[in-house]
């Protein structure tokens, strides 16, 4: 995937681009009319949003699910169960889950740990992802709410199962 362009376009070509926009379509620049044929759309533009995504599926069906259990669901101790690393101590798990839910900032860092995973699932603000994708990977992001703060998250593989790391 490649970074789309954000050049920056002349006066003239934005009041081209704005009023040839505000045109409407003549019959002869549409299709034809046929059930199988695809339909287009008039561009806007390069758009400011990139998706990153990972590349590897089980990944992406961990932060569907975690997303499912944080947006959907708010259920914050499934979320922890499915989250947190494998070897964490059950007592540490315990730690972990009441700090989302019974601490004094609780409402906050759930709503931050829950848009930080949807916004790694969807790609949007993933500069990049680094690791190998089968048995870690290390997003790197800006964080869907709070400005000019950049994130790291980084996930591994353990017997099939993907963890969050550290």
């Amino acid at each position: 995937m490649g970074k789309k362009s954000r050049r920056n376009r002349s006066t003239q070509e934005r009041n081209t681009t704005t009023t040839n926009a505000a045109q409407p379509l003549s019959q002869s620049s549409l299709p034809p009319a046929n059930d199988a044929a695809p339909i287009y759309y008039p561009s806007d533009g390069p758009s400011d949003v990139e998706l990153l995504q990972t590349t590897s599926d089980s990944l992406q069906a961990k932060l569907n699910q975690l997303t499912h259990l944080g947006l959907v669901d708010n259920d914050q101790a499934g979320f922890v169960e499915q989250f947190v690393p494998l070897d964490l101590s059950p007592s540490d798990k315990a730690r972990y889950l009441a700090d989302l839910t019974t601490a004094p900032e609780a409402a906050g860092q759930w709503t931050n740990l829950i848009a930080e995973i949807a916004a790694i699932r969807s790609g949007k603000g993933v500069d990049r992802i680094e690791g190998d994708q089968v048995n870690r990977a290390i997003f790197y992001f800006e964080h869907p709410l709070l400005e000019k703060c950049d994130r790291e998250v980084s996930f591994v593989c353990v017997g099939g199962e993907w963890r969050a790391q550290g």
